[in-house]
């Protein structure tokens, strides 16, 4: 039976990153029923780890650095082609209609869509500053330095200006 202690400070974790956790879930699975999959090793794997915590990092970065090795595995799984970071990318202009434009629901998933579209390292670094990280945990969540993770998040807006414009 687990420990009570566990199961609160567990059960706080997702109550307080599961929503951003869903997300960079989203980020790494190709469809909806893929990313509760996902989703769902991350938090067996967070309850896993929870006991090993010692606080070296915050909570935050803890359970996005699992998150990410997950979401790396899952992809190691489906065999996704490897690309190149510093290949020259010809994206396709894929703008909404002028109908779709007046739907802030329609842009919202547009956005989503595009961020997918990004090379898997820019997508990285793109959705965990999107959850308000800050670039030095990003930089230790991902295994880069952080002068990368300004690089990378530099390009990823150029890459999903050009997807989105």
């Amino acid at each position: 039976m687990p420990h009570p202690d566990l199961e609160r400070r567990f059960n706080a974790i997702l109550s307080a990153h599961g929503p951003s956790l869903a997300r960079l879930a989203g980020s790494y699975a190709r469809d909806a029923a893929e990313r509760e999959d996902l989703f769902q090793e991350i938090a067996i794997a967070i309850w896993r780890a929870l006991p090993r915590f010692r606080g070296e990092c915050s909570e935050r970065t803890f359970v996005f650095r699992i998150a990410h090795n997950r979401g790396m595995s899952h992809l190691a799984k489906r065999r996704a082609p490897v690309v190149d970071l510093d290949e020259n990318f010809d994206l396709p202009d894929d703008r909404p209609t002028p109908e779709q434009a007046f739907s802030q629901e329609q842009q919202g998933r547009d956005l989503f869509s595009a961020v997918r579209r990004l090379p898997l390292g820019y997508r990285q670094v793109l959705t965990l500053a999107l959850e308000g990280m800050a670039y030095s945990d990003i930089a230790e969540v991902l295994g880069i330095t952080e002068s990368n993770v300004g690089a990378r998040l530099t390009r990823a807006r150029e890459m999903l200006r050009k997807l989105v414009l």
